[in-house]
């Protein structure tokens, strides 16, 4: 695996240091998926799970879009692979799913969360729409979105391993 991402930095402000560990592990998912084909992407874990590295990306599209886009700015979008007749969507419909298309859609879903949290004026604002009666701070959607790849960059480190015995940080 060809790693291209950029360590966050010692010492830096706070948003800083939240923004460059969620870029890391931003690009950790796409470092666990890199050099396989569509196929390989495909594979799932072990049953009865559903989990896959292309419905990892597909998944973490969805998640970017929910917090950044639908809460913080308060923005009236659905779900991308998921919806309430198939809230697994992301994970279930993989089979025929493009790859190019998955990691274009993240990709995009991540520099338009980059925008929003960038206009937001500081760590303190509040998300503009609820999530179960709560409006979180960017703060807490910044601390809980590395939380979110970091568990799931665990996934996908077993996930390559079985794939092609690729392991790493």
């Amino acid at each position: 695996m060809t790693d291209t991402r950029i360590d966050p930095p010692p010492v830096a402000d706070e948003r800083e240091m939240l923004t460059s560990w969620l870029d890391w592990h931003r690009e950790t998912l796409a470092v666990k998926c890199a050099g396989l084909t569509e196929e390989q992407l495909r594979l799932r874990s072990a049953p009865p799970s559903t989990i896959s590295l292309l419905g990892l990306v597909r998944h973490m599209a969805d998640v970017e879009r929910s917090w950044f886009r639908r809460r913080l700015n308060g923005e009236d979008l659905s779900g991308i692979y998921f919806s309430d007749d198939d809230p697994d969507g992301e994970f279930d419909n993989v089979d025929t799913a493009s790859a190019e298309e998955a990691f274009a859609t993240w990709r995009a879903e991540v520099a338009l969360a980059r925008e929003a949290a960038a206009a937001a004026p500081g760590l303190d604002t509040l998300a503009k729409r609820e999530r179960e009666g709560v409006r979180h701070s960017l703060r807490w959607i910044l601390v809980h979105m590395i939380e979110e790849y970091a568990r799931h960059n665990g996934h996908a480190d077993i996930l390559r391993e079985r794939i092609d015995g690729v392991t790493g940080e």
